[in-house]
């Protein structure tokens, strides 16, 4: 993951939490609809710096065909 894709991850969770905050959201069902919410914020955010900037957030680069953890065990043999 890049900078870019930690960065909105945390604005859809930061996002979340606030709008469960404020409207006090209780039960899955209430938690789901501002989980949705904050992944909108996030989603929104993203395309919008697409369209501004002409690159993708989320790239073939950034995805690791291999488990880190997997790589790491295969080092230690």
């Amino acid at each position: 993951m890049d900078d870019l894709e930690l960065i909105f991850s945390m604005l859809g969770e930061a996002s979340t939490t606030r709008i469960a905050k404020d409207k006090d959201a209780q039960g899955f069902i209430e938690n789901k609809e501002a989980a949705k919410e904050g992944g909108t914020v996030a989603g929104v955010a993203r395309r919008e710096l697409e369209l501004r900037s002409v690159r993708k957030v989320s790239t073939q680069e950034n995805f690791l065909s291999e488990p880190e953890k997997k790589k790491k065990l295969e080092n230690k043999k």
